[in-house]
């Protein structure tokens, strides 16, 4: 079956069955492979996209749900949100393996769209759902706070 999807501001046809998670329609069949694969039971975080400008976990969420809303991945992000946590994990020097980071970044910068002035408390509930097996989450905090400052 062919369902519609719109991703990164362009819409694409997949031919997909409605149920196939948007995960795999995102890597296997767009080759958007900023999104990763975690645990597959949206406990992780890895695979966190936007719909509509909120976080969804695109392991458990099937293609026919989010038909007609507009997707973005990583690789589609911009605004003045994401350029601001970019920095502000080169300037922490948040990363270290790396894996969990584009779920990371993207569960951020959707909790500084919807609060620019989080506090700390703020910032781990926001986070909470996004594991990082380097335990940078310290760092994580500290840089969604420097990209939440006043600029």
């Amino acid at each position: 079956m062919t369902t519609t999807l719109k991703v990164n501001g362009r819409e694409v046809s997949v031919d997909a069955d409605p149920d196939t998670p948007l995960l795999w329609v995102l890597r296997a069949d767009l080759q958007l492979t900023g999104t990763k694969f975690g645990c597959g039971m949206s406990l992780c975080g890895a695979c966190t996209v936007h719909a509509n400008g909120s976080a969804i976990r695109s392991c458990v969420t099937p293609i026919a749900a989010v038909a007609g809303q507009d997707i973005t991945t990583i690789e589609g992000i911009e605004g003045p949100e994401i350029a601001a946590l970019r920095a502000a994990w080169t300037t922490v020097d948040v990363l270290q393996c790396g894996y969990c980071q584009s779920g990371q970044l993207m569960s951020a910068c959707a909790l500084l769209k919807a609060n620019p002035r989080p506090d700390a408390d703020a910032i781990r509930a926001a986070m909470s759902g996004n594991l990082c097996r380097c335990g940078t989450y310290q760092r994580i905090e500290e840089a969604i706070a420097l990209a939440a400052a006043p600029r």
